[in-house]
């Protein structure tokens, strides 16, 4: 399994359009892409910065996307982001991945 991420600025007010553009757009766009297992996303309060994950069969399957659909991608969020504000980080090979998800009562 390989682990993928990336960072990006986002531009004032466009949380909510950038949400509906990952859910609507971006993620069946991925579900299509050889070897993609799952995407999270995190906005940080003030919706300034995105950092989202993506989780892969094989290290091969996410450089193959880098270089295929990646750029789809950056196009479909750019009226979200700052101009050069995606920046990929380095990816890292996993053993394996738990999803635990809390949500509080309270």
């Amino acid at each position: 399994m390989f682990a993928r991420t990336v960072r990006m600025q986002l531009k004032p007010n466009s949380v909510a359009e950038f949400t509906r553009t990952l859910e609507n757009d971006i993620i069946p766009l991925l579900r299509k892409q050889p070897g993609f297992q799952d995407e999270i996303a995190f906005v940080v309060p003030g919706g300034t910065e995105a950092v989202s994950i993506s989780v892969w069969d094989q290290q091969e399957d996410a450089e193959a996307y880098a270089r295929g659909t990646y750029p789809q991608v950056l196009k479909a969020v750019a009226w979200a982001t700052m101009p050069g504000a995606a920046k990929p980080g380095a990816g890292v090979a996993v053993e394996c991945a738990i999803r635990i998800l809390a949500t509080s009562s309270s």
